[in-house]
């Protein structure tokens, strides 16, 4: 397990970095705006919570971070958000645009590699006979928070991470649509997990 999670700590952290560099060297805003930016994606948001917890539960796992993120809740949430971020990526926003070099790599990293990597890890190496149905509403907390983060700020600044999002190229109506979609995809992966969780609950011996 310890392997498996050194190999996810430095292939996420690489992947970070890379494309904050890949960022910062595009010179297209200013480099407050630029930082911003980085950090206004889904992407990137998601696999750092993702690095960061991989990187607490491989050196410091009886810490108080590291038994947040151990909770079968806290892991079965991340790893829901890591799996949408492949999802979306790989259904909708791949044919938008074609990377090359480091830029190919680095995506291939964030929106393929890790989240299969992170699908494994949790299938694999963690307990998850303790989740409930009722995980799953806290679960949305985040995404929902991220969708009205995205939305004032795209009004602010004018920058949508993404173009299903965009309230200025489609409208406000067909944005609050397409959140919706986003949301029930979210719904239906977290009743995946948790109906895996269920499953390995009745299969518990004793139970």
């Amino acid at each position: 397990m310890k392997i498996y999670l050194a190999a996810m700590v430095i292939i996420g952290w690489f992947a970070l970095i890379a494309q904050f560099y890949i960022t910062a060297n595009l010179g297209v805003t200013p480099v407050p705006e630029m930082i911003v930016r980085y950090f206004s994606y889904f992407t990137i948001q998601t696999n750092l919570l993702l690095a960061v917890c991989y990187t607490v539960l491989l050196f410091s796992p009886g810490s108080a971070w590291g038994r947040f993120f151990s909770r079968q809740q806290t892991l079965a949430a991340i790893t829901v958000y890591i799996i949408i971020v492949g999802l979306i990526y790989n259904t909708i926003l791949r044919s938008l645009w074609n990377p090359e070099g480091l830029q190919k790599l680095v995506d291939e990293l964030l929106h393929s590699v890790i989240p299969v990597m992170a699908l494994i890890f949790w299938l694999v190496f963690t307990a998850k006979n303790q989740l409930q149905w009722k995980n799953i509403l806290p679960w949305l907390i985040y995404p929902f928070a991220y969708i009205i983060y995205v939305l004032i700020r795209g009004f602010v600044a004018g920058f949508y991470p993404y173009p299903f999002i965009n309230t200025m190229q489609l409208g406000l109506n067909k944005v609050m649509v397409n959140s919706v979609g986003i949301a029930v995809v979210f719904i239906c992966m977290s009743l995946v997990l948790v109906g895996i969780g269920k499953s390995t609950d009745k299969n518990t011996p004793g139970k």
